[in-house]
Parts: C-alpha cells; sequence; structure tokens
C-alpha cells in the first residue's frame, strides 16, 4: 500500500459506516474497516482512537461551529434565543450530509455502546454553551439552564428532521421543536 493515502479518514469512515448497517457494530472489527477501506489497521489508528470514534468524527468541530455560532448572536438576544440562533446557524451542517446521517442514526440507534457515547457527546455539547453563554454575561444556572433546554431542543429537532420524509431543513425542525418548548411554558388561561 501507498504510504500516503488520499482522504484516508473519509474512507474510513464511509467503510465503517457501510460494514456496521451490514454486519453490525460489535460483529465489525477495526482491521475488517481498514481493509474495507484499502488501508491498514495502523492507518485507522492514526485517524481513530477506537472503533467508535469513526462515527463521531466531526463532533468537535460541530460543537465549535455551535458555540461560535452561540457566540455571534446579537448581543440582545436571551440565552434561549441566543442559543436557537446557533442552533439554526449550524443546520447546514446536517442538511449537507443527510444521506450519512440518516445511516449513522441507525446504526447508533443499534447499539447500546453507541448510544452511550453519543450521551457523552452531547454532555460535551452543553458543557460547550453553558461556557459560550457565561462568557456572554448569563449567570451560571440561566447558562446551564439554557444550555441544557437548547440541546435538547437540537436533539429532539434532530430526531425529527432524520424522520421527516419531505426532507426539510433541520433549521426548519429547530424552530418547530423550540417554539413547542415555549409552548410549555405559557400558563392557559383562566376559563370561567
Amino acid at each position: 500500500m501507498a504510504r500516503w493515502e488520499p482522504d484516508a479518514a473519509g474512507r474510513l469512515r464511509q467503510a465503517a459506516l457501510d460494514l456496521y448497517a451490514e454486519r453490525g457494530y460489535e460483529e465489525t472489527t477495526v482491521a475488517e474497516i481498514a481493509a474495507r477501506a484499502g488501508l491498514t489497521e495502523r492507518t485507522y489508528f492514526r485517524h481513530f482512537a477506537d472503533k467508535r470514534e469513526v462515527l463521531f468524527h466531526g463532533s468537535t468541530e460541530l460543537q465549535e461551529a455551535l458555540a461560535a455560532a452561540v457566540e455571534e448572536a446579537p448581543a440582545d438576544e436571551s440565552p434561549l434565543d441566543a442559543v436557537a440562533f446557533g442552533l439554526r446557524r449550524i443546520g447546514t451542517f446536517f442538511d449537507e450530509r443527510r444521506a450519512f446521517s440518516l445511516r449513522r442514526h441507525a446504526v447508533i440507534r443499534s447499539s447500546p455502546e453507541l448510544q452511550e457515547r453519543e450521551l457523552m457527546k452531547r454532555d460535551a455539547l452543553v458543557a460547550a454553551l453553558v461556557e459560550v453563554l457565561e462568557r456572554r454575561g448569563v449567570a451560571p444556572a440561566t447558562a446551564a439552564l439554557a444550555a441544557e433546554s437548547g440541546i435538547s431542543v437540537f436533539h429532539l429537532a434532530y430526531a425529527r428532521w432524520i424522520e421527516d420524509p419531505d426532507e426539510r431543513s433541520y433549521a426548519e425542525h429547530v424552530d418547530e421543536t423550540l417554539a413547542s418548548l415555549r409552548a410549555l411554558t405559557v400558563s392557559p388561561a383562566p376559563t370561567g
């Protein structure tokens, strides 16, 4: 094999996703992923720490993009609106990767180990949002509540986006999910 392989990480991600979908996550080995990609195990481990991380490549970039977008939200936005601003901004991250996201989602749902890793990534997103909200001057407890609420919107909107037969944008699902959250906080008018 050549010493340098173009887009090795991308080829490994595709090979892993294909094998996980065909055979299952637990039944697939790193050696099989590397072989399917036409690479060596050593090359695999230069790019990914373990066989789970191949599915979570891009999580750091997503986290950084979301934090940057929240940072760029207008200064007069409420903490939750600043998070919503960020969620809308990162929508293209998903919209441009729809086919990959659908397959990745199915693989993650099939494995408790991958679901656990997904929850760890969720916690990292919350922590990143708390940090950026606090830099915006939001009190710690309010920042934590806005971040947790925002990441709940993030995940619920993602689930709706994945299942949407009309393939509407992720940002549209963020807006709908946020509207549902806001409706929960409005007290109904007294009757009679």
